[in-house]
């Protein structure tokens, strides 16, 4: 709630966008007024629009209800406000409002709401796979963003195969959910899937998919879905078959059938992307900044490394930088001592036009989702890695005055240990 309120004072404050005094005035006041509770928020800022229709502040305000009424899970508001900002912005939408909005329009089986819908969903697959050649966000490897965009565009096209078949459509839309299922394969998918199988009448495939559902794993599953997944297989397994018996046979091939999938699919992806799948330090392979070049980190086992995360937008990173290079040369001569540099930018196209401004010789990586694993939230970040491989020292930030001395002594106190 506190975030709403900012969010519309900060806005009100920008000279570009400041209405006339009186508005602002009133405006303010509403805000304040009703910080603690989001209905009358909510209701506070509906009747600052009907006031002023034309208000420069329209869009942030009606973002602002949108927020609020997801929130308190008012579910025509979301909607009609969720239309209105979505309109208003045609691209760069905010996929977490888009993917709310057309599930609440599908809760109803009617024809009205899945049109709409399904407009949505076309729009929501345009945005997802706008992102696709996108840089991966939260320090992603190139493997994993794309599996995340995967999962993204399975879930916009379980929607079109929902609005699909709310418009009367079951054969199409269970060849929406398969190419859901192909695309990412998921709970949600293969219950999609079921869902309109079962409406031609094909409970044997149907059973199947639930079975799928029951047993692919999927962090997005909750415990009443998978409830629900199993409510509906004993059903049909009665029906095709007079009881249940034989049921955990098509679990157990379902458990099997999904366990391979998933091998095969990551077999596949760390042969694209090794770094996509890896799950240890060692398991990280870093391509240079410059050229074809790798670095597997596994090849540097034994050695004393010393990692520095830095980004171009990173102003201490520029002053740290030359006193790293002055602890380098305490160590040039000393073979098991490795310095690592390693650039954290989204956006890699950056990265040697910098290089080269700022005259930095030597080698540099991309991070290539190490930062993920290893936890890195600031920049500039120092680890020194101990010959085992292990952690010994993590610097994050650093005290210019002292900054060489610390470093040289954990590199040394690292080695030792």
């Amino acid at each position: 709630m506190k975030l709403l309120v900012a969010l519309i004072l900060a806005v009100v404050a920008l000279p570009a966008q400041t209405p006339a005094e009186t508005e602002q005035a009133e405006l303010n006041r509403a805000v304040n007024e009703n910080a603690g509770s989001q209905i009358d928020f909510i209701r506070a800022l509906e009747r600052h629009l009907t006031k002023y229709p034309e208000s420069k502040q329209r869009l942030p305000i009606e973002k602002a209800i949108a927020k609020a009424a997801t929130e308190l899970n008012d579910v025509p508001r979301t909607v009609l406000y969720g239309e209105k900002v979505l309109t208003a912005e045609p691209s760069n939408a905010d996929l977490a409002l888009i993917d709310r909005v057309i599930r609440l329009l599908l809760d109803s089986d009617k024809p009205e709401p899945a049109e709409k819908a399904l407009a949505w969903t076309k729009r929501y697959q345009r945005e997802v796979e706008a992102l696709r050649g996108k840089a991966g966000q939260g320090h992603m490897s190139e493997g994993q963003w794309a599996e995340e965009i995967n999962k993204a565009m399975a879930r916009t096209l379980v929607l079109e195969a929902r609005a699909i078949g709310n418009l009367g459509k079951p054969e199409e839309a269970t060849t929406l959910a398969l190419r859901a299922w192909e695309t990412f394969p998921g709970s949600e998918a293969a219950r999609e899937r079921a869902r309109w199988l079962g409406r031609q009448g094909k409970d044997g495939e149907a059973l199947l998919c639930f079975a799928d559902a029951f047993t692919i794993e999927d962090v997005r599953t909750t415990h009443a879905e998978r409830i629900a997944d199993r409510t509906h297989m004993g059903e049909l397994q009665r029906k095709l078959n007079k009881s249940e018996a034989g049921l955990g046979d098509v679990v157990l091939a379902a458990f099997d059938r999904n366990l391979a999938l998933k091998a095969s699919r990551a077999a596949a992806l760390r042969q694209k992307d090794p770094n996509s799948v890896a799950t240890e330090l060692t398991d990280f392979v870093l391509p240079r900044t410059e050229g074809t070049e790798t670095l597997r980190i596994a090849s540097l086992k034994g050695k004393t490394v010393v990692m520095d995360f830095w980004a171009t937008w990173c102003a201490p990173c520029r002053i740290q930088h030359p006193l790293i290079e002055n602890v380098k040369k305490t160590f040039e001569k000393d073979p098991n001592v490795v310095f690592l540099s390693v650039d954290s930018d989204e956006d890699r196209t950056v990265v040697p036009g910098f290089l080269k401004e700022m005259k930095w010789e030597g080698p540099s990586y991309f991070e290539a989702g190490l930062g993920r694993l290893l936890n890195i939230a600031s920049i500039p970040t120092i680890l020194i890695l101990g010959p085992g491989g292990n952690v010994s020292s993590r610097m994050t930030g650093f005290i210019p005055e002292r900054f060489e001395d610390m470093l040289t002594e954990r590199i040394r106190d690292a080695s030792a240990n």
